[in-house]
């Protein structure tokens, strides 16, 4: 399927590890022009040259997006490389660890700039010309969370819930301007930090070296899972890559859980 994203501009925040990486390799695969933004050089280049390697375009971008001076400068030097945003995924986030009994306002207070107001300081940057222009995508990365929250870590599940509530009220203020907003939620992904923590806890468990070993138990004793197996990072990016195209047009206000079934509810 031809997702129509040559000659589009794509700015994927914290792309520069884990996820926010196979989304910007995902998009640049499609043919958009994609800005990779990090917070140091040298990572964030990394991931740049292997899109270019590869025969995609893309730039790196370095900004700290919990201000608001450095949201702006993020999104300043995304436009002076490949011209106004389309498409933008605020991927940037972060799980902090925490409880209810330990996390102090200062914790709560970051978690809300990392995970809430750094999208909402990139939306604002890009909607105008967007709506100008007719046509865009917005995309927020939440969690399954948002619809399940655990006891642990509630400054950033609330966080997140915020995140998914704010992308229905940004749909409702789009509404008829050509741009779509959504919000893609996963569970548990297969990223090399989750893989190496699992693993070692399978190892000292004695279930095992390998994550292939180690997997099965990891979905029978963490977490209900109807297909298997858990999420891999390409699965979400692919999803991202679709909302983010013109084929999705359809798609405005929608919270797409992709976490193997692990939320099977009727909404």
């Amino acid at each position: 399927m031809d997702l129509q994203l040559n000659g589009k501009t794509a700015l994927v925040t914290g792309s520069y590890r884990g996820t926010g990486r196979a989304i910007a390799e995902a998009m640049a695969r499609e043919g958009a022009r994609t800005v990779v933004h990090g917070f140091d050089m040298e990572p964030t280049q990394a991931v740049v040259d292997g899109i270019v390697a590869a025969g995609g375009e893309a730039v790196a971008v370095i900004g700290d997006i919990t201000t608001d001076a450095g949201a702006k400068e993020v999104h300043d030097a995304a436009v002076a490389a490949f011209g106004p945003i389309d498409i933008l995924i605020n991927n940037y986030g972060t799980a902090d660890a925490g409880t209810w009994e330990k996390s102090e306002t200062s914790d709560w207070i970051e978690a809300y700039e990392k995970n809430v107001l750094s999208a909402v300081r990139m939306t604002r940057a890009v909607m105008g010309g967007m709506k100008e222009r007719g046509w865009g995508r917005i995309i927020m990365l939440g969690t399954i969370g948002s619809t399940e929250p655990a006891a642990r870590m509630p400054q950033y599940y609330a966080s997140k819930g915020a995140l998914a509530t704010m992308t229905v009220s940004l749909a409702k203020e789009l509404a008829g301007t050509g741009i779509t907003v959504n919000i893609v939620s996963p569970g548990l992904i297969r990223t090399k930090e989750v893989e190496e923590r699992f693993v070692a806890q399978g190892r000292a468990k004695g279930w095992g070296d390998t994550w292939d070993e180690v997997e099965p138990h990891v979905l029978k004793n963490f977490m209900s899972n109807l297909t298997g197996k858990v999420t891999l990072t390409q699965e979400v990016a692919d999803l991202v890559t679709f909302v983010a195209s013109p084929r999705a047009g359809a798609l405005m206000a929608m919270n797409l859980r992709i976490d193997g079934g692990t939320t099977a509810l009727v909404v």
